[in-house]
């Protein structure tokens, strides 16, 4: 319940405080301290050393950045290799798991060991669907699921135990119970806020990940091989993106106190749910919900041309001048998940009778990086969101669940850098910041 004389209040005294806080732009160069930890030319501040992947979009030659096309590597092997190797797989994630937990490929027996271990984990705790679930149904998909892995700590015999090894299982574990916290709580705010009948289906072992999720999801539990494909190729290419994307960053900061794996977790899900981060698919799709209301499903250039110069010009959407799906803090000409990811998109365009909407995709995109080019000189890339929102739409995912399938994908990578961290490191971390304010005299309370 809000407050109207304490919100003014605050709003008018917040007001004043600008007076005293301001912290000049000049500051940060005079003390050489990177804003957002990156540094003049937009590249990042190295803050650790990893083995569990690497994201390549640019190279320093003569000291020069030079725009390079994207890379991806999990323990150093390209991710278009990966996602082609398991091609219309529904197990691609279990390997790339395995993958980046334990640092090489594994073969096809402990690929099924593997999978056979881990689901084996689907299975959430006695009552926990009850009375976690149920009974506190959210609004937010991601602030329930971050509220649930924090519960999770309650049905843990060990919660506070850190070692790697207990680390490693109980991240698996988590791995495992996250796809079906989504399925269940999306069902439950269907159910409590909308009034829809709840119909829930128990995980089958028998399924990959992937394939859970459709039939959790679905009321006759049905989907074909190329939509589980697909979303299996989603979660691979989700799985991670290096030690300094703010999720994974975030996950190791906290993991360094030597505080609990389900805190630690919960503290990067606070981080992804962010617009700047995985809240920015959910831009995407609204703002290209926005354009084919304008100008319909079309190849026209002229009119995707139009459309592209408004956006850029604040006058269309948002007015924020950004086109979303463009653009990332490290790849400058192109994004490989948003390759793969458009190679993936077209097999169930075409099962699906959406081959129009796919080409408008595509001659958007070509069309956008020609229009930035012209007007500014520079390359953009498309982002893995520009296509994330269309694959999740065929297959019928509400966009409820859409930043929580990158939570799911995700969590595993968090885990690899977790453990890393704590082998390799070990130290809290404490960066340091330079005060900058002035020394003032102290004035007695009944002087002020």
């Amino acid at each position: 319940m809000r407050d109207s004389h304490s919100d003014n209040f605050l709003a008018q005294e917040f007001g004043k405080s600008q007076n005293y806080n301001e912290i000049k732009n000049g500051l940060f160069s005079e003390f050489n301290v990177k804003k957002g930890l990156r540094n003049e030319d937009g590249t990042g501040v190295r803050v650790g050393l990893t083995k569990v992947s690497d994201v390549v979009g640019y190279d320093i030659i003569d000291g020069v950045k030079t725009n390079v096309d994207g890379k991806l590597y999990y323990r150093g092997y390209s991710l278009n290799d990966l996602v082609n190797g398991s091609a219309k797989s529904t197990r691609g994630y279990e390997e790339a798991m395995f993958l980046l937990l334990f640092g090489f490929l594994p073969n096809k027996m402990e690929l099924d060991s593997f999978s056979k271990v881990f689901r084996s984990m689907y299975v959430l705790p006695n009552n926990f669907f009850e009375s976690v679930l149920l009974r506190n149904p959210g609004k937010n998909l991601m602030n329930v699921l971050q509220n649930a892995v924090l519960t999770l700590y309650n049905y843990d015999d060990e919660p506070d135990n850190v070692d790697v090894y207990s680390t490693l299982v109980k991240g698996l574990r988590i791995s495992a119970f996250l796809p079906v916290i989504m399925c269940y709580a999306y069902q439950a705010k269907r159910h409590y806020f909308y009034n829809d009948s709840l119909i829930i289906h128990y995980p089958d072992e028998k399924l990959s990940m992937a394939e859970n999720i459709l039939q959790m999801l679905r009321v006759d539990k049905k989907f074909s091989k190329n939509e589980a494909a697909l979303l299996d190729t989603i979660l691979v290419l989700h799985a991670d993106h290096g030690g300094g994307n703010n999720s994974t960053f975030t996950n190791v900061v906290v993991s360094s106190t030597g505080t609990d794996i389900y805190s630690t977790i919960a503290a990067s899900i606070g981080s992804l749910k962010g617009p700047k981060h995985g809240g920015a698919n959910i831009s995407v799709v609204q703002m290209m919900k926005a354009i084919k209301d304008e100008i319909g499903i079309t190849t026209d250039e002229k009119k995707i041309r139009n459309v592209v110069n408004r956006l850029l010009d604040k006058d269309f959407f948002d007015c924020s001048g950004l086109i979303y799906g463009f653009g990332h803090a490290v790849y400058t000409i192109t994004d490989p998940r948003a390759e793969l990811l458009r190679e993936y998109c077209e097999t169930v365009a075409k099962d699906k009778d959406r081959m129009d909407e796919y080409h408008f995709y595509e001659e958007f995109e070509k069309t956008v990086k020609k229009v930035v080019f012209e007007r500014k000189g520079t390359t953009i890339s498309s982002n893995v969101d520009l296509y994330s929102g269309f694959a999740y739409n065929m297959l019928g995912i509400p966009e409820d669940l859409y930043t929580p399938l990158f939570v799911i994908a995700r969590n595993i990578g968090w885990v690899a850098h977790n453990v890393e961290n704590k082998l390799y490191d070990g130290r809290i971390m404490r960066p340091a910041t330079k005060y900058v304010g002035e020394l003032r005299d102290y004035t007695p309370f009944k002087d002020r």
